[in-house]
């Protein structure tokens, strides 16, 4: 199906002829794909911290958000905290939905499906022996994660599976999850 009639026949809100123009664009200029993104982190109090996020790199210059957002972490009381938002772990684990979920969005449009609903649901099991230091061989990241869609669309199961694999395929923060990376910590 071309791009034109999947935007007649789903109207999920996502412009897919723009997401198209720009892998046009970006075949044909390879260097403008290169983005950096940024978040800067604030302590605010205990184990309370909030993130800002406004400006990053890519299509060859200096970008910025319409307005700078903000992620608020922070632990539960169960970890001598108090539970002024989520911790950075579950943070992580909505960011890996979020990805998913926009991606299932995406690929329906492109592909002329109508959703309805999408709910992704994500859980992560960890051992807290590692970041406690009670066990030096305790991993101190998750050990495994869940992630279990329940899409209503007017697709076949077989073609809600496709577009939940081709989200995954395609999911930046599925990488990030699943995938090490070069990470340097400096101090300043």
């Amino acid at each position: 199906m071309n791009v034109e009639n999947a935007l007649k026949t789903a109207r999920n809100g996502v412009n897919t002829e723009a997401l198209m123009g720009a892998r046009a664009a970006l075949a044909e200029t390879p260097a403008a794909g290169q983005f950096t993104w940024r978040a800067e982190c604030d302590w605010v109090h205990g184990t309370h911290s909030r993130s800002t996020v406004q400006g990053f790199f890519g299509l060859g210059a200096e970008q910025s958000h319409t307005r700078a957002f903000t992620v608020e972490a922070d632990h539960p009381p169960q970890f001598a905290a108090a539970d002024n938002a989520a911790t950075p772990v579950e943070i992580v684990l909505s960011a890996l939905a979020s990805c998913l979920t926009a991606g299932v969005a995406a690929v329906a449009q492109h592909r002329g499906i109508q959703l309805r609903s999408v709910k992704a649901n994500v859980e992560g099991d960890m051992d807290i022996a590692g970041i406690l230091g009670v066990d030096a061989d305790v991993r101190n990241g998750f050990s495994a994660i869940r992630v279990s869609f329940d899409v209503d669309a007017d697709a076949t199961g077989d073609e809600i599976a496709a577009l939940v694999a081709q989200s995954q395929k395609r999911s930046a923060v599925f990488d990030i999850v699943t995938n090490p990376s070069n990470v340097k910590v400096t101090v300043a």
